[in-house]
């Protein structure tokens, strides 16, 4: 083992906790790709707006590279910069920095994935296409969705039970830097 890497001493648990995220925010992130893709036939039809496509899959794709930073919270550059990064490599990134915006993460996942839980299942926002029905309301088709967004809902509590792990393992064991 190198012995400038820290050596992180993260329950098993936690580890899981924080693999976890991007595999709950994946299914959902595959599902708008097809819709891109004109996969489901109940969207098939949908008149995309000149730009929607496109900002569609960069919606899964920032999702996905948010639900990956999670991993820092477990790994060892998200204590110490790597040495390639630019201008910053090799610093001890400070606890504060790391926490703040993973604790604003996971609330705001949490939130949104109530909301729209919420919204699926009352129907807050009228839906928005010319069919009367944003997304399938039954049979397969709403089954699939749920299938793909569920997991989308442990996205916030997992990602808390990582962050406040993280600060507790770096305010107790020495390694945190002032700020």
């Amino acid at each position: 083992m190198d012995s400038d890497r820290p050596r992180l001493d993260v329950p098993r648990r936690i580890k899981w906790a924080a693999y976890a995220v991007p595999l709950c925010a994946l299914p959902s992130g595959l599902w708008r790709i097809a819709l891109v893709a004109g996969w489901p036939d109940w969207y098939a039809g949908h008149d995309w707006l000149p730009g929607e496509r496109p900002y569609v899959l960069s919606l899964s794709l920032l999702a996905e590279c948010l639900a990956l930073l999670t991993l820092g919270l477990v790994q060892p550059w998200g204590e110490r910069l790597p040495a390639w990064v630019p201008f910053a490599g090799g610093r001890v990134l400070p606890v504060r920095a790391v926490v703040v915006p993973a604790s604003a993460g996971a609330l705001l996942a949490t939130a949104l994935a109530v909301y729209a839980t919420l919204n699926y299942l009352f129907h807050f926002v009228p839906p928005l296409n010319d069919t009367g029905a944003a997304f399938p309301t039954s049979g397969p088709g709403a089954w699939a969705l749920c299938a793909c967004y569920a997991p989308i809902l442990a996205w916030g509590p997992l990602l808390a039970t990582a962050t406040r792990a993280y600060h507790l393992r770096r305010t107790r064991s020495g390694t945190m830097a002032v700020g």
